[in-house]
């Protein structure tokens, strides 16, 4: 089984993307010149609606292969980039600050001699993939991280391996001998995700985009063959403190094209998946560091909040919706965010619990000691 998740970086607004019919009267009260129109709305049947450039989700979502879980967050939230995105890929306490990532964490407990001994015969490939041109703290684990940062599978070369001089014995000899095994381990897998890459094929055009090419490459790496059980992708931008809308149509603007390259990608990349017979063994999970404020500030943008919707897709997960609609009062104030309804570390440990089949004792241990379970996934 294949997890992929894509990061949404900057801070998504949830109201925008998902917004509560039930809640429109205050919702446009508190956000009058950044609201979509109400006629414009593409309506779930959940007093729910998708912003209008999500079409394709939407017919996702209509094909039970969304999962829509409402108001996700955490207990006193931070509304620092930097440190929410530290708890969100570490799965810590607000309070605490935790070195190693919750699939690392997890990748550790299942595989805990690596470096040593990857590849194998039984593992060829990378134990995790992030696409692009850094290594995912997620999969951040005590002694490296289990991520591969990838660009290009075609346009990989070899490392100098740096000879084979003898290796002193103390610290510094520790550190030239780790250094030498990643070279080997990185020259190895290189050859081997080429060879995979080789062997794959898409069976469907994507956008072109950045997210798109991404998840583009995803897919074509597991119709090649590649084992990796964890895939990395992300899609920036979503910091909108100014010119979220466009002021004379709140339909168009940075948040649309955003919501659209993400929606476009992600169904081209299921329909993908649909066609190589993979969609049963591989499931894809949304994340952003926080949501945005209800009220909307004066430059047509949203500032800092918390709680937001997350999505789950595939045709594994329990479709529908998980949660109550935010509850938008009448008099919302200038810091006031949405309220947390489930906690991110209960989404991630039902994904560990139902789809990599990790004990609920073991998830408590490696994500959460007051871990709740979540229906998420169809069994």
């Amino acid at each position: 089984r294949v997890l992929v998740l894509k990061q949404m970086i900057g801070g998504n607004d949830g109201l925008n993307m998902l917004v509560p019919l039930d809640q429109y009267d205050n919702l446009y009260n508190a956000r009058p010149n950044v609201i979509l129109p109400q006629s414009s709305l593409e309506n779930t049947g959940f007093n729910l609606a998708f912003h209008p450039s999500m079409m394709k989700m939407r017919g996702m979502f209509d094909d039970a292969k969304l999962k829509i879980v409402q108001n996700v967050g955490y207990p006193d939230q931070n509304r620092s980039h930097f440190r929410s995105t530290d708890i969100w890929t570490s799965a810590s306490p607000a309070d605490e600050d935790w070195p190693t990532g919750w699939l690392g964490r997890q990748l550790t407990d299942d595989h805990p001699t690596f470096p040593n001994d990857y590849p194998s015969e039984d593992f060829p490939d990378p134990l995790a993939i992030a696409i692009g041109s850094r290594v995912s703290m997620t999969c951040q684990g005590e002694v490296g991280n289990f991520s591969l940062a990838l660009t290009n599978p075609f346009g990989l070369g070899q490392l100098a391996a740096g000879g084979d001089d003898f290796i002193p014995d103390g610290w510094y000899g520790d550190q030239l001998e780790y250094v030498r095994l990643t070279v080997e381990q990185t020259n190895a897998y290189s050859e081997r995700i080429t060879e995979v890459a080789n062997l794959g094929k898409n069976t469907t055009s994507y956008p072109d985009t950045n997210l798109a090419n991404q998840l583009k490459i995803i897919a074509l790496l597991l119709a090649g063959g590649s084992q990796t059980k964890v895939f990395v992708a992300n899609i920036g931008g979503f910091d909108t403190h100014a010119n979220q809308v466009d002021p004379t149509n709140t339909e168009v603007g940075e948040h649309t094209e955003l919501l659209g390259i993400m929606s476009d990608a992600i169904a081209a990349f299921q329909k993908d998946l649909d066609g190589l017979g993979l969609s049963e063994r591989v499931m894809g999970l949304t994340f952003s560091e926080f949501g945005r404020r209800i009220k909307s500030n004066d430059s047509d943008g949203t500032d800092h909040g918390s709680a937001a919707p997350l999505f789950l897709f595939g045709s594994c997960v329990k479709p529908g919706v998980l949660g109550n609609n935010p509850e938008i009062p009448e008099e919302v104030g200038n810091q006031d965010g949405v309220a947390m309804q489930f906690d991110f570390r209960d989404v991630y440990g039902s994904v560990l619990q139902d789809w990599f089949e990790v004990p609920a004792e073991k998830v408590q241990e490696l994500i959460h000691e007051e871990y709740n379970y979540l229906r998420l996934i169809d069994p």
